[in-house]
């Protein structure tokens, strides 16, 4: 069973109805971008390598593919980017675990979408497993629509996921479907003047 997306009536500055919100998640919704760096602080520090702090600027926000394979390079550690990928997965969903922080007005916002019954994506760079965590803390039910990392081709910075011709929203179990729209800037135009049809998710037009 898939569930009915409500027409919004939200409408921005501009005067534009607002059809739907995407989000990233850390560092937009929940104040973990910060546990990404102590994490690999201490990987790196068991490798037997001290990360210099001004690399933080450069993997702290980005993609882990490009976080990582920068963090081996600049150190010259002994790791490949399979086994990091792993270990820094499994560190964070065991941070996360004892504690989730919100960002300042991250509640608020959620709520305010809901109420005015907005549909809300969830789009992140990190791996599903990591999502279905924050989500206990975020609450699944707030968004219509999650899409990972590790479940389309490309991540950020490309605009991908691409989205097939009809963007149903996820399932009542909870289960992301393919083809989702990206947190990712899309084309100018999109979301298109029309409102959605229920049940349907508007789909940007990405190249």
């Amino acid at each position: 069973m898939t569930s009915t997306v409500p027409a919004p009536v939200v409408h921005t500055a501009d005067g534009h109805a607002l059809q739907a919100v995407l989000l990233d998640m850390d560092g937009t919704l929940v104040d973990t971008e910060g546990f990404w760096w102590e994490i690999e602080a201490q990987i790196f520090h068991e490798l037997g390598h001290r990360l210099d702090d001004a690399w933080r600027n450069v993997v702290v926000g980005g993609p882990m593919s490009r976080s990582a394979s920068f963090l081996i390079e600049a150190t010259g550690a002994d790791i490949g980017l399979a086994e990091l990928s792993v270990l820094l997965n499994e560190r964070f969903e065991a941070r996360i675990a004892e504690q989730v922080p919100l960002m300042p007005g991250a509640e608020r916002l959620l709520s305010e979408l809901a109420r005015h019954n907005v549909p809300t994506a969830l789009v992140s760079a990190s791996h599903r497993r990591v999502i279905d965590q924050v989500l206990l803390t975020l609450g699944r039910d707030r968004f219509h629509l999650t899409v990972a990392g590790d479940e389309v081709p490309r991540t950020k910075p490309h605009p991908d996921p691409t989205p097939t011709p009809t963007c149903s929203p996820r399932a009542a179990s909870g289960r992301t479907p393919r083809g989702a729209p990206s947190s990712r800037t899309p084309r100018p135009g999109w979301p298109p003047p029309r409102r959605p049809a229920a049940g349907s998710w508007p789909c940007p037009p990405w190249a």
